[in-house]
């Protein structure tokens, strides 16, 4: 914002979008019902969970080999939605992770989870578990759990390398139902030939707002969505104006060397 002065569109748009989020925020938290359409690796959920429970198989779910950062607590939030799930019923779940950081807040997600649907009894403490800190080490031992385990619902959401075939390929084999997620655009193919729900780009930044339909997520997700229509709008009108610019200015040298320096300013009465 010091650059206010001399940017100043760039500030107003800046500010433009902050009163877009604060006002969609509290418009949800006013009761009004926010759309977000239909995200179908979310609407899987059920299905996935109701699938495992009559197969009497667990369900497992991996938040990618990422660090402790925005993708992996996105993952976990959704992770905290199936456990609520499956712990209605009784499913067992297994969690597995890379990074310590991880480990530790999922198991606290996981707990609280437990606690909110007062299924405590059924807490198992091993169902999250740190596997191993190197990624080919850690994808063996889940393509291991997968195939011992033979788990009927895998939630592959976070960051994912070379290692994310590996699971899908290890789920398909034992006929799991897959939902898959990836803010890697390289890795989101290989998910599609394996899975049977992708969640793509932004949609993986909604889940959480998708399913808990709180509001501050839910202004947060439709207010964005507006500042992108918003963002859109201003790229290509800015483009036809400048085209337009550009287009007068070539106009006006071409008339100057035709009828001389004060030429235009004779026939219009000024430059353009």
């Amino acid at each position: 914002m010091q650059h206010a002065d001399q940017n100043w569109f760039v500030a107003a748009l800046l500010w433009l979008f902050v009163l877009f989020i604060l006002g969609a925020i509290v418009v949800a938290k006013r009761g009004k019902e926010l759309y977000i359409r239909k995200i179908p690796g979310l609407t899987a959920i059920d299905e996935a969970v109701g699938r495992a429970l009559e197969m009497g198989r667990p369900i497992l779910m991996v938040p990618g080999i990422g660090a402790l950062n925005t993708i992996s607590v996105q993952a976990l939030q959704i992770f905290n939605y199936i456990t609520r799930t499956a712990a209605k019923y009784g499913n067992p779940i297994r969690l597995a992770c890379l990074d310590a950081a991880v480990y530790a807040v999922a198991q606290e997600i996981i707990q609280d989870a437990y606690q909110a649907e007062d299924r405590m009894a059924d807490y198992d403490p091993d169902s999250v578990q740190f596997v191993a800190a190197q990624q080919f080490a850690f994808a063996a031992g889940v393509a291991g759990m997968i195939q011992r385990e033979r788990i009927a619902a895998s939630f592959l959401l976070g960051e994912w390398f070379a290692e994310s075939l590996i699971f899908a390929e290890s789920g398909n084999m034992v006929g799991a139902i897959q939902v898959a997620g990836s803010t890697q655009t390289t890795q989101t193919p290989f998910f599609v030939a394996a899975c049977d729900y992708v969640i793509i780009g932004d949609e993986f930044y909604a889940g959480s707002a998708f399913l808990t339909r709180e509001p501050v997520l839910m202004g947060s997700i439709v207010a964005q969505d507006m500042c992108k229509a918003l963002l859109l709008a201003s790229i290509v009108i800015g483009a036809i104006w400048t085209s337009v610019a550009a287009t007068n200015h070539d106009f006006y040298n071409k008339f100057k060397s035709v009828y001389g320096t004060d030429g235009w300013d004779r026939v219009f009465g000024g430059k353009p």
